[in-house]
Order: C-alpha cells, then sequence, then structure tokens
C-alpha cells in the first residue's frame, strides 16, 4: 500500500473541519505509523519526506500545525522551520533526538512552539498536538447581545426594538431579518438569508425591507441604517 493511501478509511470519515496536520520525516515507517495514529484520533494528515516536498505541499494546502522532524538530508527541519517563520505563524512541534539538547534549543530560537524527544509515547504527541492547537486557536468572540443604530437598539436575545426605551412594534419576520442582519453588523447578508432558506422569495424580503425602513429610517427613499448592496441584499450599518 502506498504512503498516501495509509488509512483511508481513517480520514474518509472525519469532519470537513478536523484539524490538518503535514508530518515531515524522512523515515518512510515513521511517516506511515504517525499518518495511521493521527488519522484514528481524529487528524487529517499529509505527510512529506523532505523539506522541499513540504514546501510543495505549504504552496497548495493550508495546515493547522506541522510535526516536523530536525534530521532530514539537505535542509534539516530547524532551517525550514526557521524559512517558514519569516513569512508564516503556523504551529510547529519539533521531533528531536531525545539526547540532543541542542537541537531543541536551535528549534524554539528558529520559532517552533514545542518539541518532543524520539522515542516518544504515541498518547504524549497526541497532548502536545492538542495543547499547541488550542494555544493558537483564536478566542472565541462575544456573542452580540444588542446593536445601536441611530436612536434604535436592537435586543438579539430577546429579538425586541426600542427606541429611547421605548418598544418599537415589529412583525415576526421583521424579528427575523434584524436578527440575521445583527448578528452580522455591517456586513452584507444576501436576498437568500434573509428569506428564511426559502421560507419567502426574495421579492417579498424587498417588500418587507421597505416596510422595516418606514418604522427605523428618517428618510426611507436614502436609507442610513438598513442599506441595500445593489444585487446582492442588505447591511445594517451600527453605532460603535
Amino acid at each position: 500500500m502506498s504512503e498516501t493511501a495509509t488509512a483511508p478509511s481513517a480520514q474518509a470519515r472525519l469532519p470537513d473541519d478536523a484539524p490538518h496536520l503535514l508530518v515531515v520525516d524522512d523515515d518512510s515507517r515513521i511517516r506511515t505509523l504517525l499518518m495511521r495514529f493521527l488519522s484514528e484520533n481524529g487528524y487529517r494528515v499529509t505527510t512529506a519526506a523532505s523539506a522541499a516536498e513540504a514546501r510543495a505541499r505549504l504552496d497548495g494546502l493550508a495546515f493547522d500545525l506541522l510535526v516536523l522532524d530536525v534530521m532530514m538530508p539537505g535542509e534539516s527541519g530547524i532551517d525550514l522551520a526557521r524559512s517558514l517563520r519569516t513569512t508564516s505563524a503556523v504551529p510547529i512541534l519539533m521531533l528531536t533526538a531525545r539526547s540532543e539538547i541542542a537541537d531543541r534549543i536551535n528549534g524554539l530560537e528558529a520559532g517552533v512552539d514545542d518539541y518532543l524527544g524520539k522515542p516518544f509515547e504515541p498518547r504524549e504527541l497526541l497532548l502536545r498536538i492538542g495543547s499547541i492547537l488550542k494555544r493558537a486557536a483564536p478566542p472565541p468572540q462575544k456573542a452580540i447581545e444588542s446593536v445601536k443604530f441611530g436612536d434604535f437598539t436592537f435586543h438579539l436575545d430577546r429579538g425586541e426594538l426600542t427606541r429611547a426605551g421605548e418598544v418599537v412594534r415589529i412583525t415576526e419576520r421583521e424579528r427575523d431579518m434584524l436578527r440575521t442582519l445583527a448578528t452580522e453588523p455591517g456586513e452584507t447578508v444576501p436576498r437568500l438569508a434573509l428569506a428564511g432558506g426559502g421560507a419567502i422569495s426574495e421579492r417579498a424580503v424587498d417588500v418587507q425591507v421597505n416596510r422595516l425602513r418606514r418604522k427605523i429610517e428618517r428618510d426611507p427613499a436614502n436609507p442610513a441604517h438598513l442599506q441595500t448592496v445593489r444585487g446582492i441584499g442588505y447591511r445594517l450599518v451600527v453605532t460603535p
């Protein structure tokens, strides 16, 4: 069985958002074992046998983490890591010979995120990969509770529109549309998204938007808050 075909069933079952790892090692046995083990534990895996092959993979794919061996013929793992750090912040886990303290220090100075000495326990590899990915993940965004536009405030949690503290009466459809627009304030929302996935026609969306404008705009013919993005949909311009 070829290396790239290793553990195909495990990778085929993985969700599309499973982290994608690039394993770079000149030892085909280690590449095969790591591909099988990591695939069975929830990761999509691509392999490379050299720094040059890794660069080719990186040119065409985006990876969440690199597992990079230090000792490779030609360009070493440390040299590759140092070069990548000039253009990329992709997390790197370096595999080193357990006795080579200098490799660990040089790797950290080159910008790798962590190192693991060979031979290693597979469970430790998983823990270190998980820890690096967790540190690299962007902080969770706080859910938007309300947005302001002009004199109005829309409270997403309870679907309530107020003006100077007084509740403004809106229909259920207007409430749904405002909630969709307010979830992505300032961003263009396609008509289809405002149509509730086809619950109403896109023409009906335009009608509903015009009715909502009469409630929230000083001049509905020249809206300041609920603006049209020609040919696409609408956006809600909010107050910072």
